[in-house]
């Protein structure tokens, strides 16, 4: 299959590229965001309707922590219904097969029961700190049914929790908590820091998936589920941010104290998958925690600048 992979540089994109290329089953196309404005409706169109690829897997979204979502919520809400309604709209005038829309586990209530099964969505309010990039996903999933039911279309959508690995985005003020927890954990120890303060309590419990299981699972469910409704990916396991900073302190041999700034947010309690659906599908999450936290780390000693 000739695989379009729609934010092929980010996080998520780049592992469905490495596990494509591992392979010898399909191809894949791709554009930066200098060469294809996802924003621009009719450059979307014209290049869908030229590549005419026989899978889209949209991949691309503007993400970012709490701080990011909090701060910057019409970005968030904006931006991502322009590059979800721009690729699903292009995607059908071009008649193209197969569509996997990749939302995330914030689509579902603050107060889900836990595990969190599919068809919770939309039966309570949303977690206040990113509401914006969760309304966004749900408008995607959603425009994703409304393709099938009204077109026919064998589209599917994916809910993937929260997600690490290479090419993972480090700002300290618009990235995910791995991520920070890296870059800030190595900084210092780098500069001998005694200590290092982290947001909340630590008591939340989270869930991590790394980038290039979830890009098996998506290759896994593109040729092997065709159901209505998201299909969530995960490894079914979580920790406690506070045990999710002691580990990565660990990894990276920093000695120091870890204080906890209560009076910053938590977010969400917990967020745990039920992931049923999709190991019924064969597929199961490969890669340890710790052995893709240090191979994310090794990956930003060589990429990064701040590591450096």
């Amino acid at each position: 299959m000739k695989i379009y992979v729609a934010g092929h540089r980010g996080l998520v994109g780049s592992a469905i590229v490495r596990t494509i290329e591992a392979g010898s089953e399909h191809t894949w196309i791709g554009e930066t965001r200098q060469e294809l404005d996802l924003l621009n409706r009719q450059a979307v169109f014209e290049y869908v309707a030229r590549e005419k690829p026989n899978w889209v897997i949209i991949a691309a979204a503007k993400v970012g922590g709490i701080h990011a979502n909090s701060t910057y919520p019409v970005e968030f809400l904006s931006e991502n219904l322009q590059i979800e309604t721009n690729l699903l709209d292009a995607c059908h005038a071009a008649k193209i097969e197969r569509v996997l829309f990749l939302g995330s586990s914030c689509i579902y209530p603050k107060n889900s029961p836990q595990p969190i099964k599919e068809e919770y969505l939309l039966t309570g309010p949303l977690e206040p700190t990113n509401e914006a990039y969760a309304l966004a996903k749900i408008s995607g999933l959603k425009l994703v049914e409304a393709y099938r039911k009204q077109y026919g279309h064998n589209w599917i959508s994916a809910m993937p929790t929260n997600l690490y690995g290479p090419g993972d985005n480090y700002s300290l003020q618009n990235s995910h908590v791995l991520p920070a927890l890296i870059r800030k954990f190595h900084e210092a120890k780098v500069a001998g820091q005694p200590e290092v303060t982290l947001w909340g309590t630590g008591s939340p419990r989270r869930e991590f998936l790394h980038a290039d299981d979830l890009a098996s699972a998506c290759l896994r469910v593109l040729s092997a589920y065709d159901e209505n409704g998201p299909i969530n990916i995960g490894t079914g396991q979580d920790i406690t941010i506070s045990e999710l900073a002691n580990t990565v302190a660990s990894i990276l041999n920093f000695r120091g104290i870890i204080r906890w700034d209560t009076s910053k947010p938590d977010g969400t309690a917990r967020k745990l998958l039920d992931v049923s659906k999709i190991l019924a599908t064969g597929w199961t999450a490969k890669i340890p925690l710790e052995e893709g936290i240090l191979g994310a780390y090794k990956d930003a000693l060589q990429k990064e600048t701040w590591a450096r």
